[in-house]
């Protein structure tokens, strides 16, 4: 028998393996999908002033989180700006860990599809919302529900299939 437990380990280990090798690397679990969002008061970019998600009580809205030194969200801007008068929604861009003279000149040249950017300085926003890293993407409904959570840069496939769905379930939901 003893001759056989090798054999048992290696089959154990490559059925793990071919297990995970089918794993989508982007979907990332997270725990705060169903549960209340972070609420939190940060300035806006433009200098206007302060934001608190209290001001989007009873509507959905979908946070994106970006970066001028993020090279995912090159690719992903140009669906962002194509998608944002499709949403129906409002779309809140969260610069993560960056410096507003960056931030600004980005959204510059590139065009400014949010309709409320937000500077997470320290980063601690993001971490409340369990950013491993940027882009990333959450609908909340109106009630402050995280019902959607997309890890990397969105395309019009994800629009399609996971954002718009989302609010969509969140409309429902707030009228309940």
């Amino acid at each position: 028998m003893k001759r056989f437990v090798p054999l048992i380990i290696f089959v154990a280990l490559a059925a793990l393996l071919s297990y995970g090798l089918r794993l989508n690397p982007r979907d990332i679990p997270s725990p705060l999908i169903g549960k209340p969002a972070p609420v939190f008061t940060l300035d806006r970019l433009d200098n206007s002033g302060q934001f608190s998600t209290a001001s989007l009580n009873g509507q959905p809205w979908v946070l994106n989180v970006w970066a001028s030194w993020c090279t995912a969200c090159v690719v992903e801007h140009p669906v962002l700006n194509a998608w944002k008068d499709k949403l129906g929604a409002p779309l809140v861009g969260l610069a993560y860990k960056d410096a507003d003279d960056d931030a600004k000149k980005w959204l510059a040249g590139r065009g400014n599809p949010y309709s409320q950017v937000l500077a997470d300085r320290d980063g601690r926003v993001g971490i409340d919302f369990g950013v491993y890293g940027v882009p990333e993407t959450f609908v909340i409904d109106g009630k402050g529900i995280i019902r959607l959570k997309h890890t990397g840069p969105v395309t019009d496939e994800v629009f399609k299939d996971k954002i718009i769905p989302a609010l969509q379930s969140a409309r429902v939901a707030g009228a309940q």
